[in-house]
């Protein structure tokens, strides 16, 4: 089983609130997460018809049942478990860790814990495997396309099963559109938003032109921006906000979409191959979204903002990421195998404008040594999940 970085911060929640959920997209590893950290504790799924409808029937009841709590798999199934929950918390003492929920349905399992539990719970945020874990379990290799190309959803990663990687993101999106898509949008529009999955794929790592999207896909932009919240809220999709400094009004207010995952970006953008990928016009975008993605899930595995914006003047001069960490760093990604300090010309200059400011410059390249040059530190790939 690889170890999860995300395992201290649950821990470190359950100290402190009765109740916990974990939320992510499918196949993260919440149910997994949950089961390693806390093997002695209960666990029940809702998948269970017989657990369900007892749950559903008397939910006080059936909570009674474990006065040491447990963890509740599939919790979003049994509405009524959430309102129980509730008045469990505030009729007895508190006490921390007592129930770990999680669900493959983000969207209920999120809104039912948000509006009973206020207060009384807490958010996990699973993502896919990051950099250090797979390397931690002897997966990671020296490829970093190869890697990249795959993604880094637990099951493609699991010995003991040997998925081919179209095969199963193919099944991973249809489970997606059926299961949570067509609860939220006209079960009629299914194709057009499997459409729009594509779409958005060749717009990873751009500026977000809404219109632009909506003209490819032939729908409004008002759905078009219905429909881009509903990636965001199921993990599908993320944004970078521009970077708000004093550098005057020169900067765009565009934000930057961006892939959690560039496994399953290449397979919409149809690069079925790792030599697709090296091939490819969109192989930097790709290697952006890969680097971006590996910064956000290293700070959400710790229970953090990912604080991460990008820089655009109204000139096209811009920095790929701006980190506000405990240090500031400038960040430019790129798919160079060589420390070249070309490669830091953006860096530099954003840090000129900064002057007097504690922002530090960062480059992301492919090479296999992360290296001071000059100010400038040239992280390597094998780094980027662990950089800061």
């Amino acid at each position: 089983m690889i170890n999860r970085r995300a395992k201290e911060t649950l821990l470190r929640y359950c100290a402190q609130f009765p109740v916990v959920g974990i939320t992510g997209p499918r196949q993260s590893g919440k149910t997994t997460l949950a089961r390693s950290a806390f093997p002695d504790k209960r666990y029940i799924t809702f998948d269970d018809k017989t657990a369900r409808e007892l749950a559903a029937a008397n939910p006080a009841d059936f909570l009674s049942a474990f006065p040491d709590g447990a963890i509740i798999d599939e919790a979003q199934k049994v509405p009524e478990i959430f309102d129980a929950l509730k008045m469990l918390v505030d009729r007895n003492r508190w006490e921390p860790g007592k129930f770990i929920l999680t669900g493959s349905s983000q969207f209920k399992l999120k809104q039912n814990m948000s509006d009973s539990m206020a207060g009384r719970a807490a958010f996990l945020n699973l993502l896919p495997f990051t950099l250090p874990e797979i390397a931690d379990a002897g997966l990671r290799g020296d490829d970093p396309y190869r890697l990249i190309h795959l993604g880094m959803y637990p099951p493609l990663h699991d010995p003991e099963k040997h998925f081919h990687p179209y095969d199963w993101f193919e099944g991973y999106i249809d489970t997606y559109l059926e299961r949570d898509v067509r609860e939220l949008i006209n079960p009629s529009n299914l194709s057009t938003f499997r459409k729009f999955l594509q779409v958005c794929a060749v717009h990873s790592g751009q500026l977000l032109s809404m219109e632009s999207i909506a003209g490819a896909v032939g729908v409004s932009a008002p759905t078009i921006k219905s429909w881009l919240s509903i990636l965001e809220r199921s993990y599908i999709i993320h944004f970078l906000e521009p970077d708000t400094n004093n550098l005057g009004k020169t900067v765009v207010k565009t934000p930057k979409l961006y892939f959690v995952d560039a496994g399953l970006l290449c397979h919409l953008l149809r690069l079925e191959t790792r030599e697709d990928l090296l091939l490819s016009r969109y192989k930097g975008a790709v290697i952006e979204t890969f680097a971006v993605s590996e910064m956000m899930k290293q700070r959400m595995n710790q229970g953090r903002k990912p604080n991460l914006t990008f820089y655009r003047d109204h000139s096209g001069f811009e920095v790929d990421t701006i980190a506000d960490w405990q240090h500031t760093f400038a960040i430019e990604i790129k798919s160079a195998s060589a420390a070249e300090q070309k490669l830091s010309a953006n860096t530099r200059k954003y840090l000129e404008q900064r002057k007097g400011d504690e922002v530090r410059s960062a480059v992301f390249y492919t090479g296999d040594t992360t290296v001071t040059i000059n100010g400038t530190q040239y992280v390597s790939w094998k780094d980027w999940g662990s950089f800061g």
